[in-house]
């Protein structure tokens, strides 16, 4: 089931777009053998959203060793108070959302001799119980972000609101497109590479507004 419901979301993403668009297959809460299964249906980036369950997997269990092809990005809020379990874990934060965190993960990378790939996370619908960056604050972030040796910045991530009206969806994942856009002409392509936005509910809005990376968990694991 999972190997039909993985293609099929990779077959309606490309109805929709010629573009390359990467499918994050998000394991929280999901069981080694589910892994290993939407592994072999072709998922090549695997999603977390808490530290101590990904590392019990990925590190304990052995799965980062037994896939080294494989990604594993941190698409949940990570805390500075983690960041060295994180980044045994994880190839790409998707969430980071400040200075401080930043700060923390370079130091921590530097100290180990790596560098990971980073995502700012954008509050694009200024929804006060969620994470992220306002839009007006991305810029300085950015530039601190530039000055960091082993933290590289390759995009921009959001959520929509969870609410099935499109119209909602739609003018959240078009006012990252659109931020992501003027960034990059600020700043240089190389620095807003992703556009990591979408979910179970709304990837096909989201892919319809120029999303080249989705996180899909319920559609993939569930029937």
């Amino acid at each position: 089931m999972l190997n039909v419901n993985y293609k099929n979301i990779v077959n309606s993403i490309s109805q929709l777009t010629d573009r390359d668009v990467e499918v994050v297959a998000v394991t929280k809460n999901r069981s080694i053998g589910e892994i290993r299964e939407v592994i072999s249906a072709g998922a090549r980036i695997l999603g977390e959203n808490r530290i101590e369950e990904a590392f019990e997997k990925f590190i304990e269990r052995g799965l980062k060793a037994e896939f080294p092809e494989v990604q594993v990005h941190m698409i949940g809020h990570l805390q500075s108070k983690k960041v060295k379990k994180a980044m045994e874990i994880f190839d790409c934060v998707q969430s980071l959302d400040s200075k401080k965190l930043a700060g923390k993960l370079n130091a921590a990378c530097g100290e180990a001799g790596k560098t990971i790939d980073v995502l700012i996370e954008v509050n694009v619908s200024g929804e006060e119980q969620k994470y992220g960056v306002a839009p007006g604050d991305v810029e300085e972030l950015v530039e601190e972000l530039k000055l960091l040796k082993n933290v590289r910045l390759k995009g921009l991530m959001a959520m929509a609101p969870f609410t099935f009206d499109k119209e909602i969806q739609r003018e959240t994942f078009r006012g990252l497109r659109k931020l992501s856009d003027k960034l990059s002409e600020k700043f240089g392509s190389d620095y807003f590479q992703v556009l990591s936005m979408g979910m179970s509910n709304d990837y096909q809005v989201a892919v319809e507004e120029g999303a080249n990376m989705v996180r899909i968990g319920t559609a993939i694991f569930e029937d």
